[in-house]
């Protein structure tokens, strides 16, 4: 009977292999850690911290050394993830309640339409409940999580929502946005939840986004923001109470990426899956954290709501065996805006035209030729607007509306510590005529400078 069916096929003109099987398409894991510093991790010069199963992570796939995220704080840098746009370009460009619109097309709408199951499990911050932005809304099949960014500071919250249901989150009680009595931590509801969505999925195509809110601090709680369950492993150390916490978040988190990573293996698709793991923003300075105790910005200068380096420049791992390079360590610039063109090719969608991003995919997979950005671009609108441009190895900075640019050579200047703008009038001059186009006007996030202080009265 196959004889004769072959015979048919080459007949009519089908080639001998036109009964094959059509190859799957990839599984996608985006995980986002929040927070997380270029320098947490082992895999990036961490000596403090225990993060095994993402060093190990690195040495089974790819480990991008300049990388960055989309924004220097939370929203902003998702909406960049999300959308494929830089802050010059997208809807969302600072931490305010401002929903994605329809038009507003995310790349798990994209990946939803080429046949792929969806979810979102951890922090959205881009809708509010019964907006345009939930993510029902913007191309998930399924969410879990915390729709508001700062609800998301506390780790033992009294709801999270399910889709577009308020769920309780039964003994947890919350004043303030500050839990008086823990019961049931958050990030573990989201480990055990991502769990079921690839088991659930394993036949299918997936796309799950894995939005860890770790090692973010509840701001509320003060001092005691870094909230975890247990200080275990450091509960031994001789290091502060919240440096104690912040180490054992990351670890917890790392714990749970090992548990995700061994599920795909024991059901069969890990050769199937590519992970990418990332974080959003550099480290943070608040609940108690201490960026300079585990050189969290590793040897770069800055961190959270910075344009500097350690603001915005981020670890990012990709991994999918057979497919990715094991143990390489990759000098590519790339960046969030990159990683909804980048899906999109790997999953055989179709890529908007009016994206910032540019897919990485060949540098991942090793073929065909890279295309590189001539510049990348952010903008910041906390205390004022600024903004920062990358073109090759010269970093500028404008720390102010009307200020000069500062120009860093960081090949030569990796801290961002000589200011050589005087010295080099003509890339100032390349660059200011690439920030005349490099961003459209918003309505919601327009040029002004930071408002004045009001003096103290004596």
């Amino acid at each position: 009977m196959f004889r004769a069916l072959l015979t048919i096929a080459i007949v009519a003109g089908f080639a001998p292999g036109a009964f094959a099987q059509t190859p799957k398409k990839p599984n996608i894991i985006f995980i986002l850690a929040d927070d997380l510093g270029y320098g947490d991790l082992g895999c990036y010069g961490q000596k403090k911290i225990k993060t095994p199963n993402l060093d190990r992570l690195a040495k089974q796939g790819m480990r991008f050394t300049q990388a960055y995220a989309g924004s220097t704080v939370c929203a902003p840098s998702r909406c960049v993830l999300m959308t494929g746009k830089h802050t010059g370009h997208a809807h969302i460009r600072g931490n305010s309640l401002v929903p994605l619109r329809p038009e507003d097309i995310t790349v798990a709408a994209l990946l939803k339409r080429a046949g792929y199951v969806t979810g979102l499990i951890g922090k959205w911050g881009l809708g509010e409940p019964g907006t345009t932005g939930v993510p029902t809304k913007q191309g998930f099949d399924y969410f879990f999580g915390y729709l508001n960014q700062v609800h998301a500071h506390n780790y033992y919250p009294d709801y999270l929502w399910r889709n577009e249901d308020k769920i309780p989150i039964e003994g947890n009680v919350v004043e303030k946005n500050v839990a008086t009595k823990r019961t049931q931590y958050s990030h573990d509801l989201f480990a055990e939840e991502a769990l079921r969505f690839v088991e659930k999925n394993k036949a299918k195509p997936f796309f799950l986004y894995l939005a860890f809110t770790i090692p973010h601090a509840n701001n509320e709680a003060g001092k005691l923001g870094m909230e975890v369950p247990s200080d275990e492993p450091y509960a031994k150390e001789a290091w502060p109470q919240p440096q104690r916490n912040h180490a054992a978040m990351i670890t917890r988190m790392d714990r749970d990426i090992g548990r995700l990573l061994q599920k795909l293996q024991e059901l069969g698709i890990d050769e199937n899956t590519i992970v990418f793991f990332a974080s959003d923003n550099g480290p943070h300075q608040e609940g108690g954290g201490d960026p300079f105790f585990f050189r969290s910005s590793g040897p770069l200068r800055g961190f959270k709501r910075s344009l500097h380096e350690g603001g915005v420049r981020i670890p990012m791992i990709v991994r999918w065996p057979g497919k990715i390079p094991a143990g390489e360590t990759s000098p590519r610039v790339w960046a969030f805006w990159d990683f909804l063109p980048t899906a999109t090719e790997l999953a055989g969608a179709k890529t908007p035209d009016n994206i910032d991003g540019i897919s990485v995919a060949p540098t991942l997979l090793c073929q065909g030729k890279q295309k590189s950005h001539e510049f990348l671009y952010w903008e910041f609108h906390e205390g004022g607007f600024q903004q920062a441009v990358r073109m090759g190895d010269w970093k500028a900075i404008r720390p102010k509306l009307g200020a000069p640019l500062e120009l860093y050579d960081l090949a030569k200047d990796l801290s961002e510590e000589k200011n050589i703008a005087d010295r080099h009038p003509d890339v100032i001059a390349r660059i200011e005529t690439l920030l005349q186009n490099a961003r459209t006007d918003s309505a919601q996030w327009p040029k002004k400078a930071a408002a004045k202080k009001k003096p103290l009265n004596k």
